[in-house]
Order: C-alpha cells, then sequence, then structure tokens
C-alpha cells in the first residue's frame, strides 16, 4: 500500500477548477515532485496534503486512513515554505526545538533529538545564533531541521529553494537528496524548475491546467514524454510537424513536408496517417559535413543561423531547408571560446534513428 494517495481530488475556488481529478500514489521513502508552471494547481494540491486546503472531491489518504477530518496540526505531515518562517527571536536552537516544546516532550528526550537535529543539518556551530545572523542557506537548513526534527511521516516543501542565489541553490539540492537518503523520510516537493525536479526526484507528476499530464521517472519523462505539453515543458526540445507515413518493424517512418523522410523508434498506440510532430532534444542533434554523418539514418541540409556560448557547450541554431529551426548542442572540449562553425555556415544535421519520439497532435 501507498504512503499518500490522492483518489479523484478535486478543488474548485468558485467556477474554477485549480485541481481537476487528480490522483497520485506516492511510495514511503520517495522523493516526489509535483512540477509545474505557475497556476498550474501543484501547491493547491500540497496544501490539501497538509491540511490548509479541503477537497471539494475525492480523497486524501495517508497509509490508507481518509485526512478528510483531520486538521492540519493533528497530522504527522510537516510543510517548509519558501518564505522559512522561522521566529526572528529565537535562537537556531530553540527554532528547531520548538515542535517538540509544543509537543510537551521531555526535555532530556528534546536536547537528544535537537542534537541530532543540527548535526543532519550541519549547524551545530550555530546553535546559539538567530536568524537575521544566517545566511539564505543556512536559514533554510534550520527550517529543514525543525520541519524533520519529531519525524513526520510526510514532508512537504513549496519552492523551498527559490529564494536562494543559483550556486546555493545547486548546494542545497545536493544537500536535500543526501539528508532525504539519510532521514528515509517521504519528501513532497513542489516547484516550477525543471532541472531542479530532474535533479532531486525519484519521480516527477508534471501538472498543467489542475491535471497530471504525467508521472515518471527523471530520465524517462525526459527522454519519453507523454505529450507535447510535457516535452515543451522540460527542458529544450524541437518540434517539426510530420505524418506518420509507415509503421515498421521497430521503428517509424514519418514525412515532413519539404524535408524528407525522418526514422524514429517505434511507438505504441501510432498509426500510418497519423499527425503529430517529431520532438527531438539538441543534444541528440549531430551537426558537420556531409563525411562526418553520412552512416546516420537521418541527416538533412541546413545553415547556421545563430550560436550561444555558454561555456561547457555551445548551442546552434541551425535552419533546415524546409524553413525549420533545429537546435543542435555542442560540448565545448578546448579553453576559451569555441566556434566550430559559424553563422552563415552551411552545414549537415543529423541524428540517429533511435532518437527523438512522435507526439500527437
Amino acid at each position: 500500500m501507498a504512503l499518500l494517495e490522492l483518489r479523484n481530488v478535486t478543488r474548485r475556488f468558485g467556477d474554477f477548477a485549480a485541481v481537476d481529478d487528480v490522483s497520485l500514489s506516492i511510495e514511503a521513502g520517495e522523493f516526489f515532485t509535483l512540477l509545474g508552471p505557475s497556476g498550474s494547481g501543484k501547491t493547491t494540491i500540497l496544501r490539501m496534503i497538509a491540511g490548509f486546503e479541503f477537497p471539494d472531491a475525492g480523497q486524501v489518504l495517508l497509509d490508507g486512513k481518509d485526512l478528510a477530518d483531520i486538521p492540519a496540526e493533528k497530522r504527522p505531515i510537516h510543510t517548509v515554505f519558501q518564505s522559512y518562517a522561522l521566529f526572528p527571536h529565537l535562537t537556531v536552537a530553540e527554532n528547531i526545538s520548538f515542535p517538540l516544546r509544543m509537543a510537551h516532550r521531555e526535555p532530556a528526550d528534546i536536547r537528544q533529538h535537537l542534537k541530532d537535529a543540527l548535526e543532519q543539518v550541519h549547524l551545530d556551530a550555530k546553535a546559539g545564533k538567530f536568524p537575521h545572523e544566517l545566511s539564505g542557506g543556512e536559514k533554510q537548513r534550520v527550517a529543514l531541521a525543525r520541519a524533520l526534527v519529531n519525524r513526520p511521516r510526510l514532508l512537504l516543501l513549496d519552492e523551498s529553494l527559490a529564494a536562494l542565489d543559483a550556486k546555493l541553490r545547486e548546494e542545497m539540492q545536493v544537500e536535500l537528496i543526501n539528508l532525504q537518503r539519510e532521514v528515509g523520510i517521504t519528501f513532497v516537493f513542489v516547484t516550477h524548475a525543471q532541472a531542479e525536479a530532474l535533479a532531486l526526484s525519484h519521480r516527477i507528476a508534471v501538472i498543467n491546467r489542475g491535471k497530471v499530464e504525467q508521472v515518471d521517472e527523471p530520465a524517462r519523462l525526459y527522454g519519453f514524454p507523454r505529450n507535447r505539453f510535457v516535452a515543451d515543458f522540460i527542458g529544450q526540445i524541437t518540434m517539426i510537424p510530420a505524418q506518420v507515413e509507415q509503421v515498421g518493424h521497430g521503428h517509424l517512418h514519418l514525412k515532413v513536408d519539404g524535408l524528407g523522410e525522418i526514422v524514429t523508434p517505434l511507438q505504441q498506440g501510432v498509426a500510418a496517417g497519423d499527425r503529430g510532430v517529431f520532438a527531438i532534444r539538441p543534444e541528440q542533434v549531430r551537426i558537420g559535413v556531409q563525411a562526418e554523418l553520412a552512416e546516420l539514418k537521418n541527416h538533412f541540409s541546413g545553415e547556421v543561423l545563430s550560436l550561444l556560448y555558454q561555456g561547457d557547450v555551445s548551442v546552434y541554431r541551425v535552419g533546415l531547408t524546409n524553413g525549420t529551426m533545429i537546435e543542435a548542442l555542442l560540448p565545448n572540449s578546448a579553453p576559451g571560446r569555441a566556434e566550430l562553425f559559424k553563422v552563415g555556415a552551411e552545414i549537415r544535421v543529423g541524428w540517429r534513428h533511435d532518437a527523438g519520439v512522435f507526439l500527437h497532435e
């Protein structure tokens, strides 16, 4: 049995369905992420799990028990907010031990739990400091330690890394992964940042307009998106209008107007005549001269339209003969500015027969 289940949950605000018939199943010990654009309903889902909102229809179950009649403060669930919500007049130690004192735990028990929590988040030396004396990352750790100190069944994190700068955010992602693995508590994380979700999660639910578009492991979500929304929302991707010409043994043969045939992996539920798009990631696309790409099933002529240097990689935007623009990502192995192909250069682009995916309209 799953630790947490949402069964056909709906939450309305007037005529607007913020969450529309959502069903999810989250396992014990899982790092599960709700990912979607602003206004997609992911935070409303989190608030219903926490008990700050109640569904208009459906059930939220923890260990198989309906949480409908259990108020937020009685649920074995803690939430870490983007603002951290630390008490400014309390020290780090007092902030962390606050939930234990409210639960009237024995002083010796409080001291031991506090010691363990401080060690877990590496704040032993900051126990006597106040929030205004801490960095953003340290405040984040205090908020996490306070949420974990009495071992909830579930920890909810609502955009909790959003206030950090890029470098610190990356460091905290590593700390979150290690902390979740160490304590073994189920984390449910809300974010709109795709890279963050891919880096942290065991599984991700992509939410759009109150509905679940796809639930999957990060690699499958990135490599095998179920529809155009997921493909476009997760990372960079080129989508080329195409029609299925033939369903072969292990492959689809697609027809692209003004370009020719594209060979791509076979998919269930696809038949000859189907219309949609061929979607491919920039890192799957190679660029070069004719001889370099001749062994690839898919290779076409194009012109370099622009070059974006990003340090470790360069992103080339190439215009194909039918007017389609496709992106190719090339690593920069040498120091300094790498410019293998200049803007305006006539080149070839290509990709393997097992790259990309066909998506219905």
